[in-house]
């Protein structure tokens, strides 16, 4: 038996403060677009907050046919229970077929509401997104063009495709990154629908009192040359040369998991599947393992060098260039080479 329904358009939620939309959320579109081409759908934004009205055209331009747009002062900043009411009223008004959030804090506060309020599957941190049909084994029943949602599980250890077979939308958060940024196509044009803000007293019970924003130490999704640090440099005080070697190759520097939980640098420097995607064009790994969670964030670098004790390394195993040797004696002799040449 073959399951038929009525294909809705893919939607992605777009996350913006103050203005500024979130990078992850254009990254989004990107793929979007390429989801409801395969489809024969459009792409719609959905924006919520206050004065956004110069924003549409910018999504426009990054791939969306139309931008829902929601504007009132009591969705500005975010808070949750006004955004999901807002939302889940829009979704049962037009029964999107797909729906993509970025896996950001406001994504993961927002999106299970949303999923709960609707009894739709949501899947979560997902790396990957591809239409496949599938068939239900235990009901015979094949699922035509479904939502592929590929993200690790056990840890990083696997990586699990997921398909859903609840009712619309097919839910999912992404990670940032893990999508390339789009090119805008400058003039492109679409519709804009202005969404009715309608609150009740329950759905406005939290308010912001106070907000503190810090900027992040380093931005790695910008990096060009990365030089990334693991638990094989040993200590906070070696750290001290991965950053040396950054600074004078002019390079941002990264970090395993296990680097940053050793408390020898800042989580904002984390590469990986609980950290941040990096496509550089040269990325450097010094006393990395190499494990599949660190992998995940960086694999994509357009080159790798390896610095490893252990010829075994599993970083090895995608690197393009890699030396075996102790990284307190092979980085000292780069920086003296590369100092001697400039």
């Amino acid at each position: 038996m073959v399951a038929k329904k009525r294909i809705g358009n893919v939607w992605v939620f777009i996350e913006q403060d103050g203005g500024r939309i979130a990078e992850v959320s254009l990254e989004l579109l990107s793929r979007a677009r390429e989801l409801a081409d395969q489809l024969g759908v459009e792409t719609a934004g959905v924006l919520l907050g206050d004065r956004c009205d110069g924003l549409p055209q910018q999504l426009f331009e990054y791939g969306c046919d139309t931008v829902f747009l929601a504007q009132d002062p009591r969705l500005d900043p975010f808070t949750p229970l006004p955004y999901a009411k807002v939302i889940v009223d829009l979704v049962e008004a037009h029964r999107p077929n797909i729906f993509l959030f970025g896996a950001t804090p406001v994504g993961r506060s927002l999106a299970p509401r949303v999923a709960s309020c609707l009894l739709a599957g949501l899947t979560a941190d997902c790396t990957d997104l591809r239409i496949d049909d599938f068939e239900d084994k235990a009901s015979g029943t094949v699922f035509k063009n479904k939502l592929m949602q590929i993200r690790p599980a056990f840890g990083g250890n696997i990586i699990a495709t997921i398909a859903n077979s609840w009712q619309d939308p097919q839910m999912v958060t992404v990670r940032e990154g893990v999508m390339p940024m789009p090119e805008p196509e400058a003039g492109r044009t679409g519709k804009v629908v202005k969404v009715p803000v309608e609150l009740r007293d329950e759905d406005t019970v939290a308010r912001i009192v106070e907000r503190s924003k810090a900027e992040k130490a380093v931005n790695l999704r910008a990096a060009q040359i990365i030089v990334s640090g693991g638990y094989g440099v040993g200590s906070a005080e070696n750290f001290g040369l991965i950053r040396e070697f950054a600074e004078v190759i002019g390079a941002d520097v990264g970090a395993s998991r296990a680097a940053v939980d050793a408390g020898w640098i800042d989580h904002d420097h984390q590469v990986g599947q609980t950290g941040v995607t990096v496509r550089p064009r040269l990325y450097i790994a010094c006393g990395i393992s190499g494990a599949v969670q660190h992998r995940a964030g960086m694999s994509e670098s357009a080159e790798i060098l390896a610095i490893n004790r252990d010829p075994d390394a599993p970083i090895f195993s995608i690197a393009h260039y890699g030396i075996v040797g102790d990284l307190n004696e092979v980085i000292p002799k780069m920086i003296k080479a590369y100092r001697s040449r400039v």
